[in-house]
C-alpha cells in the first residue's frame, strides 16, 4: 500500500505543477484571444499577397472546411473519449494489479518454486529475484528518459524565448511516454501555444524542429540506451519489442514489451537449452558465454589429437 500510495503521490505531483502551468496560461487567456486574431490577420495577409486568395475566399474556405468538421464531429468526439476511456480503464487497473501483485508477492513467489521439480527450485528463485530487480531497473530508466526530456525540451524553448518553456517541456516528457503518439500530440499542443503566444511565426517552425529532433534522438538513442541498457536488451530488439508490442496490444503493449523481453532474456540466460536467445537478446559482451565453452569441448579432442 506505501509503494502505491508513494506512486500516486509522485503522479499527483506532477500533475500539481502542470496545473499551476496551465492556471497561469488561463489567465492569460485574453493576450491569447488577442495575439491569435493578430496572428491570423497575419497569415491571411501573408495567404493574400503570397497566393493571391482573398480573404473573403479564404473565410468562405474556413467556414466550409468547418461545416464539414462538425457534421463528422460526432464519430471524432465518440472515437476521442473512448481512446481516453480505455487510457483511464488501463491505468486504473495498472494500479489494482500493482498492488494485488505486491500484496501477494510471496504466495505468488512459493507457487512458482513449487510448481517445479525440487532441482530447479534454486533457478526459478534466482530466476524471481532478477525479475524484480530488472524491473525496478526499467521504471527508474524510464524515469531517466522523461527527465531527460523534459528538460532538453525546456533549456531549448526556454533559449528560443518560447512562452510556458517549462510547461510544454513537462508535456512533451509525459506524452512522450507513448511511442509516436505521445510526440505528436505535444507537437501539436506545443505549436498551438506557440502560435497563440509568438510575435513570429518563425517561433512554430524552430518549436516543430526541436521537438521532431528531440523524438529522433530519444527514440534512436535514449530509449535503447538509457531505457535498453538498464534491461540489458540490444537497441535492435529494444525498437523490434516496441513495434511488435503495438502490433499485439496497441498503446500497453508499447509499454510492456520491453519487461516482458528483458524478463524472456532473464529466463533464457538461466535454462540452458535456450541461451542462445538469451544471447541475441542482450547487449552486453561475455568473456565465455556458454556456447563457446560447449564448442570447446567438442573440438578440445580434436585440438589435443593435432598437438599429439
Amino acid at each position: 500500500m506505501l509503494s502505491v500510495l508513494l506512486f500516486l503521490a509522485s503522479i499527483s505531483l506532477i500533475i500539481f505543477i502542470i496545473g499551476t502551468q496551465i492556471s497561469n496560461l488561463a489567465s492569460d487567456w485574453p493576450n491569447f484571444q488577442q495575439q491569435l486574431s493578430s496572428s491570423i490577420d497575419h497569415v491571411q495577409t501573408w495567404v493574400n499577397s503570397t497566393f493571391h486568395v482573398t480573404e473573403q475566399k479564404q473565410i468562405i474556405y474556413v467556414r466550409s472546411t468547418t461545416a464539414k468538421i462538425m457534421a463528422s464531429g460526432t464519430a471524432v468526439i465518440a472515437a476521442m473519449l473512448l481512446s481516453l476511456s480505455s487510457l483511464l480503464l488501463f491505468f486504473i487497473f495498472t494500479f489494482i494489479f500493482t498492488f494485488f501483485f505486491l500484496l501477494y508477492r510471496r504466495q505468488i513467489k512459493r507457487f512458482l518454486i513449487a510448481v517445479f521439480l525440487d532441482e530447479n527450485a534454486a533457478i526459478v528463485y534466482d530466476i524471481i529475484e532478477q525479475v524484480q530487480k530488472i524491473i525496478r531497473k526499467y521504471i527508474i530508466g524510464l524515469l531517466i528518459e522523461m527527465g531527460i526530456v523534459a528538460t532538453v525540451v525546456s533549456v531549448a524553448f526556454l533559449a528560443l524565448g518560447i512562452k510556458y518553456a517549462i510547461l510544454l517541456g513537462l508535456i512533451t516528457a509525459l506524452f512522450n511516454i507513448v511511442p509516436y503518439i505521445g510526440i505528436f500530440t505535444a507537437l501539436i499542443i506545443s505549436s498551438l501555444i506557440t502560435f497563440a503566444t509568438a510575435t513570429a511565426f518563425s517561433k512554430v517552425i524552430l518549436v516543430i524542429i526541436t521537438l521532431v529532433a528531440t523524438h529522433l534522438t530519444d527514440s534512436n538513442i535514449l530509449l535503447p540506451v538509457i531505457v535498453g541498457s538498464k534491461v540489458k536488451i540490444n537497441a535492435l530488439i529494444t525498437v523490434l519489442g516496441v513495434i511488435i508490442g503495438e502490433m499485439i496490444w496497441n498503446i500497453p503493449g508499447m509499454f510492456l514489451s520491453i519487461p516482458v523481453i528483458a524478463v524472456l532474456k532473464i529466463i533464457f540466460d538461466r535454462v540452458e537449452s535456450l541461451n542462445p536467445w538469451g544471447i541475441i537478446l542482450g547487449d552486453e559482451e561475455r568473456k565465455e558465454s556458454i556456447l563457446a565453452k560447449k564448442l570447446l569441448k567438442k573440438v578440445q579432442p580434436r585440438i589435443n589429437r593435432g598437438l599429439d
